[in-house]
């Protein structure tokens, strides 16, 4: 342990483990095989870099994106470590150096795609060159249960074997139990040490926001947030496009990144977000997996995501810091009724069929809650939480009222109407608005008509959603997306439930922060960033591997002006000290002395 805490603090900067890492490492440390699950931007990755620097032998690094790759061997070698990675988006001559210093025992670390470890030799490759332990990043990708299955991560479980039953360290930060079970099934031969760490984030805001006119909406959130890098998801690669120039046409600095474009544009847009500040990247979920960027402010979400595992992975992108990060949402009925569209007319299975609505049916409901968003979204993972205060609904963003009249009303004309129409007409009912369709069927004639004139269009929608998410009517696709009213509707019916509904009309107010520093202190960050940014241009390398952001800010708020007074910043050891200590004393000294000229 002594060796393992003296590299925590001269190789990484630290002078301690983060909550629920220094066990983990210990197992690690002890040749236990582990599945952790741990919150994204909670620290998974020291507790198998830190056991690969400190064990003898050679551990492999089974990793989804080259582009995490990356970013992790140059930060591994930034602080001294032997690391290398192999993939195809390396050059012939960078993977024959990686094989060379791996058979040649020069190496703590190898990198490798999943695509490269089902290459044929791997197996005897990994086998000749000795690896002691295998550390599998985002382990859900294993599972057909996860959000981001990739079947060459089943190839884990060949290799393990073919090595004679290795160590296997697992790591991923979104996985339900059923998620979990599969992934012990397939990488472990018996059941690994399992450490749940909590699935909270509480850096992140988080806010949901019914889609009006969603361009608007993003504009002003990013009028919030000038200035900062973040990701906007989209659904469709059309949509990306489109928002991506849009944004560029208001003055911001976006870029589309989808699958459709050519592999140099999306490494462009890739290698500017995570070398440049304040670029926005409008994306699909395409990108983002295994981005280790640690200060992406926001992320927001012009479109539902499909299911809330993988809305926590997209919004986990933010705030890898521990600084203050951003989390919104928009979202419709429309894209709910195309995604119960699409998994009945799926090649599913029935079992996943089934799995896959209830998936659906919770995310609606996490948008639709007029309680604590962080208490429904960690509840989803069986894990109990109080108010937060850090969300749009404890923030008093969002005004309720008692809605048990107006969810009546709405299951009333479900009801008068024989449960065979879709919402659009119900509200044309509710609303007393004459058309063919109510002249067809005499629905101008039911008590129904009208009840609901004093009420917008909108608002009707939004109250047909939060019903929809509270389980009192359910949608049937297949039937026109007709709606039913459930049993737990008919109880709202006979007044046996309490209905809290969003007030109608009541647009979100957000009272998202940023991160605070004085005036002062923000004149040093912006120095200390800009020669952050000429270090990094010269190095090649994306700033955060110089310094991140955390470590800049603590830097200018101690200015320090000694290597003794730099050890006490977060993030700097003795590596980062030989390297660029020089450099940003030297810019602090600047600093103070004009503003004492001043």
């Amino acid at each position: 342990m002594t060796d393992t805490l003296s590299t925590l603090r001269d190789t990484f900067g630290f002078d301690g483990f983060r909550p629920g890492q220094e066990e983990i490492v210990d197992a690690a440390m002890a040749g236990e095989d582990l599945l952790a699950i741990m919150p994204t931007g909670g620290g998974k990755s020291l507790c198998f870099q830190l056991p690969a620097i400190v064990r003898e032998g050679l551990t492999v690094v089974v990793s989804p994106l080259i582009a995490l790759m990356r970013g992790q061997v140059a930060q591994m070698r930034e602080i001294g470590v032997a690391a290398r990675s192999m993939s195809s988006g390396n050059t012939a001559e960078e993977n024959a150096l990686a094989m060379t210093e791996a058979e040649d025992g020069a190496l703590d670390m190898l990198y490798l795609s999943p695509e490269r470890l089902a290459r044929h030799g791997m197996k005897a490759f990994l086998k000749r060159i000795g690896v002691t332990m295998i550390a599998v990043d985002e382990a859900h990708c294993v599972s057909q249960w996860g959000h981001d299955f990739r079947p060459e991560y089943r190839m884990i479980g060949e290799v393990r074997d073919a090595l004679g039953g290795v160590q296997i360290l697992a790591f991923t930060a979104t996985a339900d139990e059923l998620t979990r079970k599969d992934i012990g099934d397939k990488l472990f031969t018996t059941p690994p040490r399992t450490f749940l760490r909590g699935f909270d984030r509480p850096n992140i805001g988080l806010a949901m926001t019914p889609r009006a006119n969603g361009k608007k909406q993003l504009l002003d959130f990013l009028g919030r947030h000038k200035g900062q890098s973040g990701i906007v998801y989209c659904q469709s690669r059309k949509r990306v496009e489109d928002t991506a120039d849009h944004l560029r046409k208001s003055g911001i600095d976006a870029r589309a990144y989808h699958a459709g474009l050519d592999p140099q544009s999306r490494g462009d847009t890739q290698d500017a977000f995570l070398r440049e500040d304040g670029i926005v990247v409008v994306a699909t979920v395409a990108f983002g997996m295994g981005i280790d960027k640690p200060d992406v402010r926001f992320v927001f979400h012009m479109d539902l995501p499909k299911n809330i595992e993988g809305y926590y992975q997209e919004i986990g992108r933010s705030g890898r810091d521990g600084l203050p990060a951003t989390a919104h949402l928009l979202y419709g009925m429309g894209e709910v009724r195309q995604y119960r569209q699409w998994i009945d007319e799926s090649d599913a299975g029935e079992d996943q069929k089934r799995i896959e609505r209830q998936k659906l049916t919770a995310l609606v409901g996490l948008c639709e809650t007029t309680q604590c968003r962080r208490t429904a979204l960690l509840g989803y993972f069986g894990e109990a939480a109080g108010g937060c205060g850090n969300c749009d609904i404890c923030r008093g963003e969002v005004e309720t009222i008692d809605g048990l009249i107006l969810a009546q009303k709405a299951l009333s004309v479900i009801l008068r109407t024989r449960e065979i129409f879709g919402m659009e007409h119900l509200i044309t009912v509710l609303r007393g608005e004459k058309n063919p369709m109510t002249e067809k069927h005499g629905h101008a004639d039911l008590p129904t008509f009208g009840v609901g004139a004093d009420v917008s269009k909108a608002d009707w929608r939004s109250i047909f959603r939060q019903i929809y998410a509270a389980g009192f009517a359910a949608v049937d696709v297949e039937n026109y997306s007709r709606w039913v009213v459930t049993e737990e509707g008919w109880r709202v019916l006979r007044g046996q439930v309490a209905v809290t509904l969003r007030k109608p009309g009541k647009a979100a107010n957000s009272r998202e922060t940023g991160i605070e520093m004085n005036e002062a202190d923000t004149a040093l960050f912006d120095e200390l960033k800009a020669l952050r940014r000429e270090l990094a241009n010269e190095r090649d390398v994306p700033a955060y591997v110089i310094f991140a952001d955390r470590t800049l800010i603590e830097m200018a708020s101690l200015a320090p002006t000694d290597p003794d007074g730099l050890r006490g910043v977060h993030g700097v050891g003795e590596k980062k000290i030989e390297r660029y200590g020089k450099e940003f004393l030297s810019r602090i000294r600047q600093h103070k002395q004009k503003s004492a000229a001043a």
